[in-house]
């Protein structure tokens, strides 16, 4: 006979808001918002079940109202909050851009709490075009003659070829029409654009014949990509930038080269070859440049365009570009970034992203063999284990890089290890760990050193969150 699944008993939404602990909640409380608790908390149940011992009984009607009572008193936590990230990966995904370097935060917080100079000169007291706070920096770091902000990479993308190819031919090799994930994917951008993608080469490589047998009179432009990582074997195998330069010229066509990222240092002392110059593609002669303010640079999240003044002036003429403009809070962040890169050792110290890639592997070894006893000292720890691994830089669509890295590797006394992910993900503050061999990694090297104490914050919060849990109820 098979046993039965104690889930089957487990009280519907009806019974539990028709109890009285509930009932009082509905008079003062809107009843989605009281329904949704109700299925978050009982799915909650259903996963706790579905992992816990055999002997383990399900809350009553009264018990679980009682704790959506108290769930819905105390009011969901923001959807939005900081969150430590212990995952490896300094370029974080779904975490978001890296951090903002201190001068950066400044520079945000006071222009946020007042009226500013956005698109007006104090000198001369006429308007100014919203660029204009870093412009100046940017054709000073990169040599470009003019610059616009957009609020993303993507827009940035999608203006440019709105503005200069919208109904007529984009040339671009068949390697790269990619989807860098998160939403962003040429063929829709080409398509939302207006643009005729001409797509030349194959899915591994186009030469100079590839790009120059495409040429013909409703071309408007030569797109070039960096998907990201690019392997070496790739980019020996395509025409280069400085050729295509001299095919444009020859035809009169601007060739636009998007970098995805971009960055204003050399990545190669962080063991990273490979990632692109802005400098370099500006004196490649490419007419404009596309760059991610956030991926290389460090800084806010948004789209720059470097390159020829005409072109930009043409961009900025275009009906797109004031609703893909950037705000001001992150022109100001971008200002306060870039005048850091002026002085490069400052910035590699000042900007977290520099800072966490730098970081030296004997460093964060000494900050896990330092972590490793105090996480075993939590009740909710069994096993706490300074360990060497990889950590992965990657963005765009090419594989990423592994960089050297120190982990603490945290087996749990009771829960699961998911439960324990579940656990520290869900507290105060935020934890995001990896999980690797039946063990939950918190690896340092996207860690910043000031957050060492917050980790072992959270890893004592946890008999607190636990005891609440085993405490108040049976779920």
């Amino acid at each position: 006979m098979m046993p039965s699944n104690p889930l089957r008993n487990l009280p519907s939404i009806h019974e539990v808001l028709d109890s009285p602990s509930l009932r009082a909640v509905l008079g003062r409380i809107s009843r989605s918002a009281v329904v949704s608790t109700v299925r978050t908390v009982l799915d909650e149940v259903r996963r706790e079940m579905q992992t816990a011992a055999a002997d383990r009984t399900l809350p009553s009607a009264r018990d679980l109202a009682e704790r959506i009572a108290q769930r819905v008193a105390q009011g969901p936590l923001p959807e939005l909050r900081p969150v430590i990230n212990a995952t490896g990966f300094v370029l974080g995904g779904e975490l978001g851009p890296p951090p903002l370097a201190e001068e950066a935060i400044t520079a945000v917080a006071a222009v946020a709490g007042d009226y500013a100079s956005l698109a007006l000169n104090l000198a001369t007291g006429r308007p100014c075009r919203r660029s204009a706070a870093v412009e100046e920096l940017l054709g000073e770091l990169c040599g470009a003659e003019a610059a616009l902000v957009l609020n993303s990479d993507a827009a940035a993308t999608l203006l440019v070829l709105a503005a200069l190819a919208a109904g007529r031919k984009v040339i671009v090799s068949r390697a790269h029409v990619i989807d860098r994930g998160h939403g962003w994917r040429l063929p829709d951008l080409l398509s939302a654009s207006g643009a005729i993608s001409a797509e030349v080469g194959t899915a591994s490589s186009a030469d100079l014949n590839d790009y120059a047998l495409a040429i013909g009179e409703s071309t408007a432009a030569i797109l070039v990509v960096n998907p990201g990582n690019a392997a070496a074997g790739r980019a020996a195998q395509s025409a280069t930038l400085e050729e295509l330069v001299v095919l444009g010229r020859r035809h009169q066509l601007p060739v636009v080269h998007d970098l995805a990222g971009g960055a204003l240092v050399d990545f190669r002392p962080f063991g990273l070859a490979g990632q692109p110059l802005v400098g370099q593609s500006i004196k490649a002669g490419a007419g404009l440049v596309l760059v991610s303010g956030d991926t290389l640079l460090g800084g806010p999240a948004c789209g720059i365009v470097l390159g020829r003044k005409a072109l930009v002036e043409r961009l900025e003429r275009h009906p797109l570009a004031p609703v893909l403009a950037a705000d001001r809070l992150t022109l100001a962040a971008l200002a306060a970034t870039l005048r850091l890169y002026r002085d490069p050792q400052k910035a590699c110290l000042n900007i977290p992203l520099l800072r966490l890639l730098g970081t030296a592997v004997e460093n964060l070894q000494n900050r896990a063999e330092r972590l490793a006893p105090q996480a075993a000292a939590a009740p909710a720890i069994a096993e706490a284990e300074a360990m060497a691994d990889v950590a992965s830089f990657g963005w765009g669509s090419s594989p990423a890089q592994e960089l050297p890295t120190w982990c603490v590797a945290l087996r749990p006394a009771k829960m699961t290890v998911d439960r324990l992910a579940d656990a520290l993900r869900s507290g105060t503050p935020a934890v995001v760990g990896r999980k690797k061999d039946d063990r939950l990694l918190l690896d340092l090297r996207s860690v910043l050193p000031r957050q060492d104490t917050q980790l072992w914050a959270a890893l004592q919060a946890l008999e607190k969150s636990e005891a609440s849990t085993e405490g108040a109820n049976p779920l």
